[in-house]
């Protein structure tokens, strides 16, 4: 029986698969079929195979979509509205008072939009979301054709969409039932903090995870304040009291952890939870300095978030792994700590592992989803090119991501949106943006 020919065989200059680590092939090609990776193959030999559509990308390094483990992406309409303040005062002044006014399904939904579109135009293939009306960021997701886990917001008090955790819980848990089939939505559980969330609303997620082999997503650490606060209010560190309760485990992300000793690296380890690294959002709000280095030769995996672009500001996922690189060096006093290599696994394969997806994506592997980014090192800026990773990760931006796929489907060429109308996405933005001002 012939052999069914590949949907699109793609050729670029250097191909970085992630897995195995550290390595750069050069002139291969990698066939999708059925949306996904068929081939991954020397050049002359890809090019002996039927195939439908081809591409030449000359200058181009080819790697796995990247993966945005932690945001807020609603909070684009809110970008730059209270910067330079102090994590709380940032929070509880601005932020939440904002939200309180303006947050209803038609913010979430253009915020969203306009967040998916910022992302694919980075390189970006796959985000978690954490944010309010779960249910509208899914259609946006499902709208966009990226691949994302939706968090269900828990906290104690009213929030946009839920009125307290119960109906949260029962609209998170209906959206679960609603998207379970969907092939590219996770649901999740966002508790979110261990300070805004009760101890018998966390054992309830507890339970709902476990029944429903979910994730559970949550800002755990994020500054010395929140951890001392716990210590005295209720004698144990936040991650202890988690640990305690049996949140803690395969299927949990801590984001932020900027706040590490021995007893909560040893909880981490044990559990053999995943920590979301949000560097620039952490140094904006000066709420410390995650350990990398120092989980990562503990064997924890760490994934990176860009958290919201209320606090970043933007969601360069790029961006944000260079700074993660340059920050862990200078947090663990050597140059050798997180190389390129290591900083650009960290932001593919590492992020799948920690959304559960690491089966599926994350990699450039035979029978994983063709979730592809093409990066285009053809510019002044690159030149010369001894490493294509290090110029990747050091001397490059957001601006030479060319193409992307997701699933085998196109939704940049070119570097132009595919799917989505980037004048509108701005005009609306806009218009959020003078009705906010003008408040």
């Amino acid at each position: 029986m012939p052999e069914a020919p590949l949907d699109l065989l793609l050729l670029p200059t250097w191909l970085v698969p992630v897995e195995p680590a550290g390595v750069v092939l050069r002139d291969h090609g990698l066939g999708i079929r059925d949306g996904r990776i068929a081939l991954i193959a020397p050049r002359a030999e890809a090019l002996r195979h039927p195939v439908k559509e081809m591409r030449e990308l000359p200058q181009c390094l080819l790697a796995p979509g990247l993966i945005n483990a932690h945001g807020h992406a609603a909070m684009t309409l809110l970008r730059g509205i209270a910067d330079d303040l102090p994590l709380m005062t940032w929070l509880h002044e601005h932020i939440w008072p904002a939200e309180g006014k303006w947050v209803d399904e038609d913010f979430v939904r253009d915020g969203t939009d306009l967040a998916i579109a910022e992302q694919i135009k980075g390189g970006v293939s796959c985000f978690s979301d954490m944010y309010f009306y779960p249910q509208t960021a899914a259609e946006c997701v499902h709208n966009a054709g990226v691949r994302a886990q939706i968090t269900v917001p828990v906290l104690d008090f009213p929030v946009p969409g839920a009125l307290n955790a119960a109906e949260a819980l029962r609209k998170g848990l209906q959206l679960f039932d609603d998207l379970k089939q969907h092939p590219r939505i996770r649901i999740a559980f966002g508790p979110h903090a261990p300070y805004t969330v009760s101890d018998d609303k966390l054992e309830q997620i507890r339970v709902l995870a476990d029944e429903l082999d979910a994730g559970i997503h949550m800002h755990v650490h994020e500054t010395a304040q929140e951890v001392a606060e716990a210590v005295s209010k209720h004698g144990e560190r936040p991650l202890a009291r988690l640990a305690r309760l049996g949140l803690l485990g395969p299927r949990f992300q801590a984001v932020h952890m900027t706040q590490i000793d021995d007893e909560d690296l040893a909880l981490l380890v044990e559990h053999n939870c995943s920590i979301v690294h949000c560097p620039e959002s952490n140094l904006k709000l000066a709420s410390g300095f995650c350990p990398v280095e120092r989980l990562w030769q503990a064997g924890v995996n760490v994934a990176i978030g860009t958290d919201g672009a209320a606090s970043n500001n933007d969601l360069d996922l790029l961006g944000e792994t260079r700074t993660a690189a340059l920050l862990a060096k200078a947090v663990a006093g050597s140059a050798t700590a997180l190389n390129a290599h290591s900083a650009l696994r960290m932001a593919t394969l590492n992020g799948a592992r920690a959304l559960g997806l690491e089966s599926q994506t994350g990699s450039l592997e035979l029978g994983k989803l063709a979730d592809v980014v093409a990066f285009d090192l053809s510019g002044l800026a690159q030149q010369p090119i001894y490493d294509p990773v290090s110029q990747l990760i050091y001397a490059s931006g957001r601006d030479c991501v060319k193409h992307l796929w997701v699933g085998g489907k196109q939704l940049l060429d070119e570097g132009r949106l595919t799917r989505m109308d980037e004048g509108e996405l701005i005009a609306r933005a806009r218009e959020w943006g003078a009705r906010i001002a003008s408040k």
